[in-house]
């Protein structure tokens, strides 16, 4: 049976009440939809554990009193749902173009060796290339018409991708490379006729290509939409103190949610508020972008929002920028350490959704020839003639993994890897094609495509040092080398056919391709 509980013409509660006979045990299922000052009610408790807990001891004794209320119930935790909605319905926007902006080669130095053979947003994070995220979020948005990939990377390099997400979404996928380096608004700028008249917009969805969330594009725009005056609506993110100064910094009114000061990458500490490069922005923004493009000259073309367009707008007379603070997960991926974390947060999402009825949990039906996969990879289980399975594992249908390994948790393993006896793997990405023999052991780590590790051979990094079940953790993209020239603890990355003889120790280590390790090595850049 179900009951609704109106608190107030905006907030309710729907309890559906079930009964498991199999274990005699009752359980309240409780799914919660509320306006977000809710949770600034000084009637509530300051956490959702808190304000849950309280909740299911009153609600035992009010719908069965018969129900033990006095102590938490672990099974109850996990079917227990609260959605946070930035308001209390979806957008009305009759036409949503989303761009991704993937940035060129020439931000690719940091993720070197991995970036000499595939680009940063075609990466593959927690079993599909990094851009296919972003991808998948803006294809389940209402009334996206179109989305396009701008970059400077070869057309070639993403024209698969674009294509097999055009037929496997229904939804008009274009790759755009512009010419030279326009910035984050000059690359739209440049396409302008593309972005406007094209399936004319009534609001314009900009993502960044290098981020990792779980991305509440729906929430910005139902976000932007309820502020009138609004040209660009940004998503925010809580940062820690010592890491806010990496970002751009907003002060924000506390009532209107309107900024009043902006600084990108500032020198000290202004606000522990930063841009999580999402932003929503009206067609009208597009006449500022104007004015501080035609402030270029022609050999110094890029427009940057971050630099050049929030600056200008904010040192106008009206009010038309705006933030949505969220503290859903959210990291940059910039460097090799940067996507293993990715990947833990991606697999934690997995997840969660598989736990919510989302995720079949069976071998992936799309087309194995598709670059684009229009469905949630499954994680892997323990069963029978299968590897020891712990935490969150995501393993290729063409992989080969022996049913002695232990794998994970937080690892993906790609397609054509062969994991034989013995072997663990911890806190990793496998890639295509990799293969490592008997015993031998992989922590925190990334093997390179076509890699060979030998029997009894040891390949580990330094763990990735955040936490993910702090709201304030961003992943630090720390220098390779530090002020006395000596290379810092980081993750182990062999590149593409990098070949690590038996019983050999690599530690924190990065290894270009086409190398053999013929001896062990600690600290060190193998050229």
């Amino acid at each position: 049976c179900c009951w609704l509980l109106l608190l107030s013409h905006t907030h309710y509660l729907i309890i559906h009440y079930s009964i498991v006979d199999s274990s005699k045990t009752r359980y309240i299922a409780i799914i919660v939809q509320f306006h977000e000052t809710m949770m600034e009610n000084q009637n509530y408790a300051s956490t959702k554990k808190e304000y849950s807990t309280s909740l299911y001891r009153e609600l035992t004794n009010t719908v069965d009193p018969s129900l033990d209320s006095s102590r938490a119930d672990p099974a109850f935790e996990q079917l227990f749902v609260i959605d946070e909605l930035a308001e209390g319905n979806e957008h009305t926007f009759s036409s949503v173009k989303v761009i991704i902006l993937v940035g060129g080669p020439q931000d690719d130095t940091i993720f070197r060796p991995l970036s000499l053979r595939t680009p940063p947003p075609l990466f593959p994070i927690a079993g599909v290339p990094l851009v296919q995220h972003h991808i998948r979020a803006a294809m389940k948005v209402k009334n996206v018409k179109e989305i396009l990939i701008l970059g400077q990377y070869s057309t070639k390099l993403f024209h698969d991708v674009a294509k097999d997400a055009t037929r496997e979404t229904g939804i008009a996928v274009s790759y755009l490379q512009e010419y030279t380096r326009l910035g984050t608004a000059g690359g739209m700028y440049h396409f302008r006729d593309l972005v406007l008249h094209h399936n004319k917009p009534d609001a314009i969805v900009v993502l960044h290509g290098n981020i990792c969330c779980d991305f509440p594009i729906t929430k910005l725009l139902t976000f932007h939409e309820e502020k009138s005056n609004a040209k660009v609506s940004i998503l925010g993110i809580k940062a820690n103190k010592a890491s806010a100064n990496n970002y751009g910094v907003f002060v924000v009114d506390e009532k209107s949610k309107a900024v009043k000061h902006y600084v990108e990458k500032p020198k000290s500490y202004i606000n522990d508020t930063i841009n999580g490069g999402m932003y929503v922005c009206s067609p009208s923004l597009f006449e500022l972008i104007k004015e501080c493009h035609r402030s270029r000259d022609v050999f110094h073309p890029r427009v940057s929002f971050e630099r050049d367009v929030f600056p200008a707008l904010l040192s106008s007379e009206e009010e038309g920028m705006f933030v949505f603070e969220s503290n859903a997960f959210w990291t940059q991926v910039k460097s090799a350490a940067s996507t293993v974390y990715a990947n833990r947060l991606y697999l934690q999402l997995y997840h969660k959704k598989k736990e919510m009825g989302q995720d079949p949990n069976e071998e992936n039906k799309a087309d194995r020839t598709s670059t684009f996969k229009n469905t949630i990879p499954s994680l892997a289980e323990n069963c029978e003639n299968g590897p020891c399975i712990v935490g969150d594992v995501t393993i290729s249908p063409t992989a080969r993994v022996h049913a002695s390994a232990k794998i994970g948790p937080n690892v993906s393993i790609g397609p054509h890897c062969v994991i034989k006896e013995g072997v663990r793997v911890r806190d990793s990405i496998l890639l295509s094609g990799v293969t490592i023999k008997k015993n031998a052991c992989v922590l925190n780590s990334i093997i390179g495509w076509d890699s060979v590790i030998g029997e009894w051979a040891r390949v580990e990094g330094a763990k990735v040092g955040a936490d993910p079940n702090s709201p304030t953790t961003n992943i630090q993209q720390q220098p390779l080398f530090n002020q006395e020239g000596k290379l810092e603890p980081n993750i182990t990355v062999l590149g593409e056919h990098v070949t690590v003889d038996a019983g050999v120790l690599v530690l924190n280590t990065l290894v270009l391709p086409q190398n053999e390790i013929k001896k062990s090595q600690t600290n060190q850049i193998i050229l």
